[in-house]
């Protein structure tokens, strides 16, 4: 069961762009989510944007989301970057994958807002059993946990939600590079 938290960030990110979200629910039927957004005038060519080739890596990864599709869809970005990712969408079952075996991770990547243990306190006590670990928090609302608490208490990397391949493929190599 997920916190709801993830319907909240996709329609900020809508909002945000000048969109709009209609619902439509039947019961016993289900639910069409409608999304709306502005037409947008393309100014520039392919051929004039400089894109940096993102970066890769093959080091192992625990992710931990307790929302299944963002936790899939990790995974698969993940892999694609070249890493050997482990998943758990339960953070005290990614404590125990942690506990039995804290040396078979290079870095663990976590959700901030799951239920049972927030990401921050998974993180405390990922950090107790091995304080080396690289950990990113992932988050979708910041007045939960500053950029600077989580540095404080030995988290390496902040990341907003939703994030961008790109960026997070940098965050993970300046991470893993520290």
């Amino acid at each position: 069961m997920g916190t709801g938290l993830g319907l909240a960030v996709i329609h900020g990110i809508i909002k945000s762009n000048g969109g709009a979200v209609s619902v439509a629910s039947e019961a016993g039927k289900g639910t069409t989510f409608s999304i709306f957004f502005p037409l947008a005038e393309i100014k520039d060519t392919l051929e004039s944007r400089v894109v940096d080739p993102v970066p890769l890596g093959n080091e192992r990864i625990l992710f931990v989301d307790d929302e299944e599709f963002i936790a899939d869809l990790g995974k698969r970005i993940l892999e694609r970057l070249g890493y050997d990712v482990t998943v758990r969408t339960s953070s005290i079952e990614a404590l125990k994958a942690f506990k039995a075996q804290p040396e078979k991770f290079d870095l663990i990547i976590t959700d901030m807002t799951m239920p049972q243990m927030t990401g921050e306190k998974l993180a405390q006590n990922m950090l107790r059993i091995r304080p080396d670990i690289p950990i990113i928090l992932c988050t979708g609302f910041s007045a939960m946990i500053s950029e600077n608490k989580a540095k404080e208490m030995g988290i390496k990397g902040f990341v907003m939600k939703p994030f961008v391949i790109h960026e997070m493929a940098k965050i993970i190599r300046k991470v893993l590079g520290e």
